[in-house]
């Protein structure tokens, strides 16, 4: 099969610190390429693949200090898809609704992975005027906004088996690890930290939009805990490994509907248990007792600490091993792809149920000028997500 992968431009693929939706890009696009599949990234020039690597910019944007506006580079990635779009069986996108005004008129069926969050209020509207879009979740609670529109499947994310190896023994400090922001609950982490008497270590970028957060709520209280936090910024991949596997626990107390958490299953295949809030896609993710326990709050996240260890960390990375792989992830897409293309040849193409192309409106719909004045990562697909 011949598959074009389209990845967003913000992180190369893989991403060289932070960054989700890239990451997963590139263990799929790995994981296609071992199983023969004759594959296609479009990315960012700097990224690292085994697959065809057709360059949208020279350099993913956010570290490049060079990179003003994130947008063009992105109108580029179109006009290159629509270009060599009739070299593939399928077309896969990885960049929410950006394109999808665009691929109503490729010449190959096409599937977009949402990646993000789904409850925003303009998206509703949005998504009215394109229930045609096959699309695929990454978790069941990601879809609950939006029943409505034209899901192919749930596929929950994976990771090469090989990246991360098992810590036998619990370390002495609770991991923080990925994006400050107040939706990702560090300063729930920080309390949960200080009640405990266990030292907490952050792992975390800090995106533009979060910097003043960070500078008058943060690091606040990491000053006034200094001899019970440490912050220690962005970390590779490399050092994720002996991060999470030498920690105590993960602790992961989100305020907000979180798709996945894909470093939920990062600490799981490292053998490191979890204790994560019950919001979003943990209560799918996590098993409760078995990689960790799901919380309420504060309290019984303390509470959890204290009986972590009697969590199997190898039963961690078993559960790992038997649903999270990056091959059974690409297994699952393919049986997707296989559907979509023998629906394409079709003489009645597979539609969505509730779309009907007489009833798309002419005329720009509302949500284009109903902008909310809001943090500016909040504009769904226009920052990276995880």
């Amino acid at each position: 099969m011949k598959i074009a992968q389209v990845s967003p431009l913000y992180e190369s693929v893989p991403p060289q610190l932070y960054g989700g939706t890239e990451r997963i890009v590139s263990y799929l696009t790995e994981a296609l390429v071992d199983l023969g599949h004759e594959v296609t990234l479009f990315a960012s020039g700097d990224s690292e693949t085994r697959a065809r690597l057709i360059p949208a910019c020279p350099r993913a944007l956010r570290l490049n200090s060079q990179a003003v506006d994130h947008m063009a580079p992105h109108m580029g990635l179109l006009d290159l898809i629509h270009r060599h779009a009739a070299d593939f069986d399928l077309i896969h996108f990885h960049i929410d609704y950006l394109h999808f005004s665009s691929s109503r008129y490729l010449p190959v069926p096409h599937l977009t992975t949402l990646h993000g969050r789904l409850d925003l209020p303009e998206l509703s509207e949005m998504y009215d005027h394109y229930l045609d879009m096959p699309v695929v979740s990454i978790s069941d609670h990601q879809r609950l906004p939006l029943p409505r529109v034209n899901w192919q499947s749930t596929v929950a994310h994976g990771l090469p088996e090989t990246l991360y190896r098992e810590h036998g023994e619990s370390g002495d400090y609770l991991a923080f690890l990925g994006r400050i922001s107040p939706e990702k609950g560090v300063e729930q982490a920080i309390e949960i930290a200080k009640l405990s008497g266990i030292k907490l270590i952050i792992a975390a970028k800090v995106d533009k939009a979060d910097q003043v957060y960070f500078d008058t709520v943060v690091e606040p209280l990491i000053n006034a805990y200094s001899d019970s936090v440490e912050y220690i910024g962005e970390i590779t991949d490399a050092m994720k490994n002996d991060f999470l596997g030498k920690a105590k626990c993960l602790v992961f107390p989100i305020n907000w509907p979180e798709p996945f958490g894909l470093v939920m299953i990062e600490a799981m295949a490292c053998g490191t248990p979890v204790i994560a809030f019950n919001r979003g896609s943990v209560p799918e993710v996590m098993e409760d007792g078995v990689t960790g326990y799901v919380v309420n709050s504060v309290p019984e996240a303390v509470k959890a600490i204290a009986k972590i260890d009697a969590v199997s960390r190898a039963q961690c990375r078993r559960v790992f091993e038997n649903r999270f792989s990056n091959s059974r992830m690409a297994k699952d897409y393919v049986a997707i792809y296989q559907r979509l293309i023998t629906a394409s040849k079709s003489p009645r193409p597979l539609r969505h149920a509730g779309f009907d192309p007489s009833q798309v409106p002419l005329v720009a719909p509302n949500f284009l000028t109903n902008v909310r004045a809001e943090r500016p990562n909040t504009a769904h697909w226009a920052q990276p997500n995880s």
